[in-house]
């Protein structure tokens, strides 16, 4: 049986592959070339799932992927394709992708590309549609593929050439110093990207302008200050990146995905390789759009619980104080989320730190052993979906990871370590 003194050195080396993790923004790349998907195969956020189980948003963002790329003329032709397996979906974790909400990906789709330049590790995300009516809350209307067919013929083009240029003259742009600058404006890089969006633009504006028409660079600058979650996509990746640096450590507790599909949530723990460990997805609590109220809200979905896991978005609650006008709660309360946060997590973080908290590092490296201990749980940030397939976006709020998922991936981590 392992000694608690190896688990925690196992610990700190996980975590400090976590946190010393350099993710740079070094590409955009079509997700067929990147992913090597199969024909008619798309990726979806969370666990596996069937498309039996699978939530409204998550039905309505697979048949808009599918019309969106010719495999369908209309939700009838994609519904029936999908449930009789002609269209098959797989989960993006397995396959180094990220995606926010439904999380769905298919081949058209351009993608960021981040690669961790301290190990040789690479992740990916896709574009951002904004909110709303979006894809990735299970719209898919007329002006949802309008819009997503913009991103793949303007959009991408534009980022591709002008990330090509910043590799070119500085090797990528980091993007864990944007978020570690962008912690200390307001943000916490999950629900809230105004501050990180700001510096993305102040990154890229000039090399955009310089590779790109006048007309395509005035588009993409403009949809980029329009659109302050522009950069929620490309902070997934990179958080990706530094949770795959502290994956695979042997006898490591720290878990390295935490996921949601609208029907389950899981987890994987660094020792235990890419073992799902699930629960019953619960329903966030929020702040609704007009016209909308909690009876309306679907299971928690979405990927982009891997910034918690990497130790900002919701663990960094306190440094954005103003997260409250968008997913609920008040200051003191987004304070106290910060600070339970650190009775589960194994250190601090070196490099994101909250002023409020005098410069005090945000809880990094969710420790099953913790978890189990406390009964806390981690409480992530969300944007909330209507249950049903085609609405889109209803609001914001926050959630409860359920314990479940926690205490069955120990019982499994002691069966292999006992």
């Amino acid at each position: 049986m392992v000694s608690r003194e190896e688990v925690e050195q196992a610990n700190k080396k996980a975590t400090e592959r976590m946190m010393e993790s350099e993710p740079m923004w070094v590409d955009v790349v079509r997700a067929d070339e990147a992913l090597r998907l199969k024909e008619k195969t798309l990726l979806h956020a969370g666990p596996p799932v069937r498309w039996e189980d699978a939530s409204g948003p998550l039905r309505g963002a697979l048949i808009g992927a599918s019309i969106y790329e010719g495999w369908a003329k209309d939700e009838v032709e994609a519904t029936k394709a999908l449930s009789r397996g002609e269209i098959t979906f797989e989960p993006t974790h397995h396959h180094a992708c990220v995606g926010p909400m439904a999380g769905v990906i298919s081949p058209s789709m351009y993608l960021f590309a981040v690669r961790d330049r301290k190990n040789t590790l690479e992740a990916f995300s896709n574009m951002n549609e904004g909110i709303g009516k979006v894809l990735r809350y299970g719209a898919f209307d007329k002006d949802v593929i309008t819009r997503l067919k913009w991103l793949e013929e303007v959009f991408a083009p534009v980022l591709k050439s002008t990330v090509r240029r910043i590799v070119k003259e500085k090797k990528g742009l980091n993007v864990k110093q944007l978020i570690s600058k962008a912690l200390t404006m307001g943000d916490e890089c999950h629900n809230r990207y105004i501050a990180t969006t700001s510096l993305f633009v102040r990154e890229i504006a000039r090399y955009a302008v310089e590779v790109s028409g006048k007309k395509e660079a005035s588009q993409v600058l403009r949809f980029l200050e329009e659109n302050n979650f522009a950069t929620l996509n490309l902070g997934m990746a990179a958080a990706k990146c530094m949770a795959l640096a502290a994956h695979g450590i042997e006898m490591s507790t720290i878990v390295t995905v935490m996921s949601r599909n609208g029907t389950e949530s899981g987890i994987w723990v660094s020792s235990l390789g890419e073992r799902w460990f699930t629960f019953k997805a619960p329903v966030p609590r929020g702040l609704f759009f007009p016209g909308y109220s909690q009876e309306d809200a679907n299971p928690d979905i979405g990927d982009s619980a891997i910034t918690e896991t990497a130790g900002f978005g919701g663990f960094a609650m306190a440094a954005a104080p103003a997260i409250t006008s968008w997913v609920g709660g008040s200051v003191e309360q987004a304070i106290e989320i910060t600070k339970k946060m650190y009775e589960i997590t194994f250190t601090e973080h070196r490099y994101f730190q909250i002023p409020y908290l005098e410069f005090r590092g945000t809880p990094c490296g969710i420790d099953i052993r913790k978890v189990l201990k406390t009964g806390v749980t981690p409480i992530i940030n969300t944007g909330i979906a209507h249950k049903k397939a085609g609405v889109g976006q209803i609001g914001a709020g926050t959630v409860e990871f359920p314990f479940e998922p926690f205490k069955d991936a120990f019982k499994t981590y002691l069966e292999n370590y006992r």
